[in-house]
């Protein structure tokens, strides 16, 4: 039986090509880049031709790229870095309620410092709404965070709404474009971005590779201290070979982009369409401004951990939104944010494809879906209506 992976929102498979030029800095290239000699200067020289390469990929300069180890990191360096950058303008920062958990941690870390924050509500599509926005901003707000596209429910903010209100009222705008940059055009300029995560592995680079994309003229406290490095936002020795491989994988995805997206939007649209046919699968997300290669939904009647492990029992891999399969004991926030019911989010699934999905894939996956939902309701004691409320073990305290 082969295996079909539909966790891409994830992580990505490497590319062939991004490995083969990383592992010449694994190897032969192995040069500090603060070393004065050859080898030194060649990992140096590497760094900042990765670095012009992200910032082609985002419509950004090179110095206004910051290499860092993940996007949490990327993150909390935004939300801290700014904030205490700022706090003698104002403690004021608004997020939405459907962020990261990088995000959404990092703000309750801030309040506890004394900073308010602002948990801005959804719709039901999981849209962010930019008058909501322009409503909660107060003389004292120094910072505006809203995720670009969420990699559980795929919707696509209305960024560039946003960013243009930060911008009229003087306050720094960040995203969180994890899940979207590498997959869907972004130009920071036009989209009116002072702030911005990026991660490789999200567009086929390696895992440990990184950025924040820095609007010059932004003021940020670093949040590692040390050296010289990233011209002294972010202290340690560089990883030179991630960050070359998020170079080039940048500079693929920006030449590929459009002929990602037109492989993988049909592909996508034909598991939406026969997924719905199925009686009480709802699609969670908006469903035209969403990412490309991505699907989810709830199902009604069965837990996501259940269907997790019988469509990998059939060979396709996926993932639920649902927390309880992740171990936190508790039902997703943003499938709640978007008014989800308690018994309904437990059944949440994800799908998510890209460039080497084919065709044949989702032939099997179209044929394989119901006949999981079909065999898991069989046995469900939801569907005899057990569980329509909270379960006491999902909500127990942390």
């Amino acid at each position: 039986m082969k295996n079909i992976y539909m966790d891409h929102v994830a992580t990505n498979p490497l590319h062939p090509d991004v490995l083969d030029v990383m592992l010449p800095y694994l190897k032969e290239n192995y040069g500090n880049p603060l070393s004065m000699y050859e080898l030194g200067m060649i990992a140096r020289e590497a760094i900042e031709n990765a670095r012009a390469q992200t910032a082609a990929l985002i419509n950004s300069t090179p110095r206004e790229i910051v290499f860092t180890s993940n996007g949490a990191e990327s993150n909390n360096f935004a939300l801290k870095g700014i904030a205490y950058a700022s706090q003698d303008k104002g403690k004021h920062i608004i997020v939405s309620k459907v962020e990261h958990h990088s995000i959404l941690n990092s703000a309750r870390f801030l309040e506890k410092q004394g900073f308010v924050v602002t948990y801005l509500r959804v719709d039901k599509h999981g849209l962010v709404d930019p008058e909501e926005v322009r409503k909660a901003i107060t003389d004292e707000t120094i910072l505006i965070s809203i995720i670009h596209a969420s990699p559980e429910i795929g919707t696509i903010q209305p960024i560039a709404k946003i960013g243009k209100i930060a911008r009229e009222k003087g306050i720094i705008f960040h995203t969180d474009a994890v899940a979207s940059a590498g997959n869907i055009p972004i130009d920071v300029e036009t989209m009116n971005i002072d702030l911005m995560t990026i991660a490789a592995h999200q567009f086929y680079g390696p895992k440990g590779a990184a950025a924040l994309y820095v609007k010059q003229g932004v003021r940020i406290v670093p949040l590692i201290y040390g050296g010289i490095q990233e011209g002294g936002r972010r202290a340690g020795t560089e990883n030179v070979s991630a960050i070359v491989g998020m170079g080039k994988a940048a500079e693929m995805a920006k030449s590929a982009m459009e002929k990602r997206i037109n492989h993988v939007k049909p592909l996508r649209d034909s598991m939406i369409e026969n997924a719905l046919k199925i009686s009480n699968v709802i699609l969670t997300g908006h469903p035209e401004q969403r990412l490309p290669g991505h699907a989810s939904f709830v199902v009604e009647f069965i837990e996501g951990e259940a269907m997790l492990m019988l469509l990998a029992g059939n060979g396709i891999y996926s993932a639920s939104g649902s927390a309880c399969s992740s171990k936190a004991l508790k039902s997703s926030p943003v499938l709640l944010s978007i008014g989800t019911p308690v018994h309904m989010a437990q059944g949440s699934v994800v799908f998510t494809i890209g460039e080497g999905t084919t065709e044949e894939n989702i032939t099997y996956f179209n044929k394989t879906f119901p006949r999981v939902i079909t065999r898991l309701r069989e046995i469900s004691p939801y569907s005899r209506g057990w569980g329509e409320t909270e379960d006491p073990s999902c909500t127990a305290k942390k």
